[in-house]
């Protein structure tokens, strides 16, 4: 048996036999007030079928990102502070999303802020015991669609906040299973993709990535440089991820996506690459669909197989790619080098798209595979297959 053949049947293995379902079924794309969008869709019976059947992963899907035009504490960070005020209503929403596993993919910028972040979220989980579970071993995919739970995997976008590799330790200790090495800029691991110069992963970035991959916990080089990303992938002795990006070959010159050369690298490392829903990460002018987003998920597919891409949206649960914030205030876009994102938003100034800016969206992803013609064994896999093969290997 090929290695394509043994993940394909090892990701496979996870999934359950699916039930018929025929006709159209309506769901409430239930959001908040302000939310990009608030309407009735009807999906397909198949459609409806693959995600409820289905464990789905996100990668990357924030929560909540903070709404700044509101007075008082943003929800999140009341939430996390008084899990109390996280009501059954608020979870509804996440849990009829279709989405059964949340990966976080918050950032620190210092280790005691890390060390809170892992804190908040261990206890707001705890609190909430019958409605989310962590998710920080393989055995925690096995029975979750029909637990009814949402699972909550603790993530990081930067691992600057590691000042050793003891820490590293540490932080799995805590639940963490996923960290990115880099974020937009250098750190002591290597360079974002917005550095001046990227001069690849570093000693110290080396043997940060041979200690975490020791002990199971997963690289992510989703933000990473060129050079940094592909020093990485031929230092990893296991599987790399990239949680959230898209296709240089169908976006080209987006320093922000990745190579067909790099896909390919991950690939033969047996990783998985998770496509983002940010709008000028997927095409270079409006308007952009589902559809362009399928045709990412296809172009990995084609490229080293259907086995190794996934879902990395890079948004909240309502949609949002970023914190909501008043008119004329500065957003993401002050930072330097962000002209390399080529960026360009809604006629409200967001990031997301057309149909994908709801809660419900795996539903329309998913309507969008199947106008592409993909089987429902490779549907399943690009909603979360793909990812729980790869991080039960990596965490085992």
């Amino acid at each position: 048996m090929d290695r394509r053949t043994a993940l394909r049947t090892l990701a496979a293995s996870t999934l359950a036999a699916p039930a018929v379902l025929r006709g159209r079924y309506s769901l409430w794309a239930q959001s908040s007030p302000g939310s990009p969008a608030q309407s009735s869709q009807e999906y397909s019976g198949r459609a409806v079928r693959l995600v409820t059947e289905s464990p789905v992963v996100d990668m990357l899907c924030q929560f909540r990102f903070d709404d700044l035009r509101e007075k008082g504490k943003p929800l999140l960070t009341r939430w996390l502070s008084e899990p109390e005020s996280f009501t059954g209503e608020d979870f509804r929403k996440y849990k009829s999303s279709g989405v059964n596993v949340i990966a976080l993919g918050r950032g620190s910028q210092s280790w005691e802020g890390a060390l809170g972040y892992c804190a908040q979220w261990n206890g707001f989980i705890a609190s909430h015991s019958d409605w989310f579970t962590r998710i920080d071993d393989p055995s925690d995919f096995d029975g979750l669609v029909d637990s009814g739970k949402v699972g909550i995997m603790i993530t990081t976008q930067n691992a600057d906040y590691f000042r050793g590799l003891d820490d590293v330790d540490t932080m799995y200790g805590l639940g963490q299973r996923v960290a990115q090495l880099t974020y937009n800029f250098e750190d002591r691991l290597g360079a974002g993709f917005l550095e001046n110069r990227d001069g690849g992963l570093t000693v110290f970035g080396h043997s940060m990535v041979e200690r975490m991959q020791k002990v199971g916990m997963a690289v992510d080089i989703s933000h990473c440089g060129d050079q940094t990303t592909l020093d990485t992938l031929d230092a990893a002795t296991r599987p790399v991820l990239v949680t959230h990006a898209a296709c240089r070959a169908l976006l080209p010159d987006h320093p922000r996506c990745k190579t067909d050369e790099m896909i390919g690298k991950l690939a033969r490392g047996g990783g998985v690459m998770g496509i983002s829903f940010i709008r000028f990460m997927i095409k270079d002018g409006p308007p952009v669909s589902v559809d362009d987003v399928v045709a990412h998920f296809k172009h990995v597919a084609q490229t080293v197989g259907v086995e190794h891409v996934g879902i990395g949206s890079d948004l909240d649960i309502d949609g949002f790619g970023s914190p909501r914030v008043p008119p004329g205030s500065p957003g993401p876009e002050t930072q330097a080098n962000f002209e390399r994102y080529h960026a360009f938003f809604t006629d409200e100034g967001y990031v997301n798209i057309d149909g994908l800016n709801h809660p419900k969206r795996v539903f329309d992803l998913t309507e969008g595979f199947i106008r592409e013609g993909f089987g429902d064994d490779d549907i399943r896999l690009m909603l979360g297959g793909n990812w729980i093969r790869v991080l039960k290997e990596v965490w085992t």
